[in-house]
């Protein structure tokens, strides 16, 4: 895909901007951990389940009103999807979702209720962002990554905006560090530009933490050939784009790994600490919290990304049963 700009802190603030005049901002809640009060952003509150929606409509609005009627294509194992379809719906556009066929239920009917078209897939054979151009192409569609694109990089980042000016209105003052899911990198990268003199961890699960290896090795690292199961299917990006690498590398980001039995216990933290249902993959920053993978500090602020479980696979979860 040819990238026509780059994504900037201007640009997040415009969408900042575009998001409140739409919804109300998502809660943010301070607990205090080791005696330092920690913010926790919770994004799993958003009205479709997690920050997704944000990236999606920084985009589909910034596409021409002549071109709206051929609708959007995105692919997606279910937030993303929820998310374009969610801000499809609002504007009266078509969307198609290719989703894996192996994706979450709850997610695959959350879009189909939406109102979107769903194109199912083989993720260990096929490839998503083949199928998805070449429907896009067909239908003259406007083709919508979940993480490649300006525009959805910077709408992800619209909650860091949001959270640096609740941290100050409760007396946290400005966030120092921010710890959030990394999947292909793009609410970090939009953080990262949201949030420029605050410190950037991305947390991802073993196996799957390409992005915490590229930062390392100062080049993009891919997931290897057989990566571990993981509870993250939010999180199973094997390879991330130049995009996000590189305002995630020039911001000098680092990242950590958690384990599955780690994200379990941030699940049932927030579930017992914060009263919210949080998924494995939107649980992964809070996890690299509690497991001291990332040390306690004043200012610190956590991402919370999603909140769309398999109602099964949590009552588990909860119950403590691996």
């Amino acid at each position: 895909m040819t990238i026509l700009r780059q994504p900037t802190r201007a640009g997040v603030r415009d969408a900042a901007a575009k998001v409140t005049a739409i919804v109300p901002p998502s809660p943010l809640f301070v607990v205090e951990i080791e005696g330092v009060k920690v913010a926790f952003k919770a994004e799993c509150l958003q009205p479709m389940g997690a920050f997704k929606l944000r990236g999606a409509w920084h985009r589909l609005t910034a596409i021409e009103s002549d071109l709206r009627s051929k609708g959007v294509v995105a692919f997606s194992s279910g937030n993303h999807a929820q998310g374009v379809a969610w801000a499809a719906k609002r504007l009266a556009m078509p969307a198609l979702i290719v989703m894996p066929s192996d994706a979450p239920k709850a997610k695959r009917e959350g879009t189909l209720a939406l109102g979107a078209e769903v194109v199912t897939y083989d993720r260990a054979t096929e490839s998503r962002e083949k199928i998805a151009a070449a429907l896009a192409a067909a239908r003259g569609a406007v083709l919508v990554p979940s993480f490649d694109d300006p525009w959805v990089i910077e709408g992800q980042g619209s909650a860091g905006i949001e959270a640096a000016a609740q941290m100050q209105a409760v007396g946290l003052g400005a966030p120092t560090r921010v710890v959030v899911p990394c999947g292909g990198g793009g609410l970090a990268a939009g953080l990262a530009l949201a949030l420029p003199d605050a410190g950037i961890t991305v947390a991802e699960p073993e196996g799957w933490d390409d992005m915490r290896r590229s930062l390392e090795a100062g080049w993009i690292e891919e997931v290897g050939a057989s990566p571990p199961p993981t509870a993250c299917d939010a999180l199973q990006t094997k390879r991330v784009s130049e995009l996000t690498f590189h305002v995630l590398s020039r911001r000098g980001a680092t990242g950590v790994a958690v384990s599955e039995a780690q994200i379990r216990t941030a699940q049932r933290w927030a579930a017992e600490r914060l009263r919210l249902v949080v998924e494995p993959g939107g649980a992964v920053a809070l996890a690299a919290l509690l497991a001291g993978r990332v040390k306690v500090e004043a200012g610190m602020l956590v991402l919370l990304s999603g909140g769309n479980v398999d109602l099964a696979a949590y009552g588990r979860v909860l119950a403590g049963i691996s």
